[in-house]
């Protein structure tokens, strides 16, 4: 990539169709994981007006019971979505469960002491990346990271502050940066789009640019060149399932890094930390947070690839684009020595059996200081290592 250009990247708020399946979905793993820390759940949801589809595979003991239709209903409403006026209601829609246990031809190469190899293996095939960057104090790309603050904050603004009654739960933001000889030196253009009830579109932008906008995004960054796009349609009435359907899992960018870096394929929510797609990504994050934390690099990019049933990585990658003080091949035997990889561990190491996921399925997975895989309490063991690495060579 040159050192000079623009780059975008985009948030949903937690009122957007695909983001209500999110939640649902991981609502759903958290009542069973509340329960059963050992649970099996895939779990997807499909929204449209007046109608959920719950779908997929759990597999739970008998004693486990979860109310799946109040669980929904919980979510909707909490999202905002709880009179018909705005097009869904939490209340009154239909809900359809379509839920059956997971295959035993998984659950044998997952399962502890079975299949061909007897540890626990990964729960399918694939690859999972993590990325950090020193562009924001969470060590996030900052279109990513300023797209999701434009977000969050408009939900707040919604929920608490009476001056923005009109404002409705589906909502996107989008904000691209100019960078300089690789640098953030400018914010370039904001989009935001809100759904609200009937209002005048000049108060929507003015409001939105002056009391949003303008507090939530660094001044610093934003000049007179800065454009900003609210509502660019004119009119954002109909929104949520109305306006659109929704899917568990199509978000994958927007949960990630925007862009930036690279993804695996693999969605997140609704499914609990057997899958790798999910934790493995998570311990991607962790490694690559921790090595930029540990500044002997200012962006990494970490791969892990595992086959189905199988508990050790079939690869590691670290890619620092040029910026680490050592080598990546030696940074490679870092992470080997020093970070879990099998799935057993890094769901040990990182305490993923917990009721943790829903408030993941909105405003991103990662650069959010109260998750696990989060915390750069690696950073020093990473400094150790190298340090006695240089010194022997």
């Amino acid at each position: 990539m040159s050192k000079n250009y623009f780059f975008t990247s985009e948030s949903v708020g937690e009122g957007h169709p695909d983001k209500i399946c999110d939640q649902i979905s991981d609502a759903i793993l958290d009542a069973y994981l509340k329960q059963c820390p050992t649970a099996r759940v895939a779990c997807e949801t499909l929204v449209k007006t007046g109608l959920v589809v719950v779908a997929g595979e759990i597999t739970a003991p008998p004693e486990v019971k979860v109310d799946i239709a109040k669980i929904v209903r919980q979510t909707i409403n909490s999202i905002g979505f709880d009179h018909s006026d705005k097009g869904f209601d939490g209340n009154t829609c239909a809900v359809m469960v379509a839920l059956e246990e997971q295959s035993p031809d998984i659950a044998q190469g997952v399962d502890e002491g079975n299949g061909l190899h007897k540890e626990q293996g990964a729960g399918d095939q694939g690859m999972m990346f993590g990325y950090a960057v020193n562009e924001t104090p969470q060590l996030m790309p900052a279109t990513i990271q300023y797209s999701h603050d434009l977000m969050r904050e408009l939900s707040r603004l919604r929920k608490t502050d009476g001056a923005w009654h009109w404002v409705r739960p589906d909502s996107k933001a989008q904000v691209t940066v100019e960078y300089k000889n690789g640098k953030v030196a400018r914010i370039d253009t904001v989009v935001l789009s809100t759904q609200h009830s009937p209002r005048d579109h000049n108060k929507i932008k003015r409001q939105v640019v002056e009391s949003l906008i303008k507090t939530v995004l660094p001044s610093n960054l934003l000049d007179a060149n800065t454009k900003f796009f609210v509502n660019p349609t004119g009119k954002f009435e109909i929104g949520g399932p109305m306006g659109d359907s929704g899917l568990t899992g199509r978000k994958i960018i927007v949960d990630t890094y925007g862009g930036h870096g690279a993804h695996g394929g693999g969605a997140f929510s609704g499914k609990d930390p057997s899958k790798v797609d999910r934790s493995a990504a998570y311990m991607g994050r962790y490694i690559a947070k921790n090595l930029v934390a540990s500044g002997v690099c200012t962006r990494a990019q970490v791969q892990i690839a595992y086959a189905i049933g199988v508990a050790e990585p079939v690869s590691v990658m670290v890619d620092t684009f040029g910026t680490a003080s050592v080598p990546d091949e030696r940074l490679v035997t870092c992470v080997r020595a020093l970070f879990p990889l099998k799935p057993k561990q890094l769901i040990e190491h990182l305490d993923l059996l917990r009721p943790i996921y829903k408030q993941t399925a909105a405003y991103g997975h990662f650069g959010r200081d109260d998750l696990p895989w989060e915390k750069p309490d690696m950073v020093e063991k990473i400094k150790d290592h190298l340090g006695k690495f240089e010194a022997a060579w």
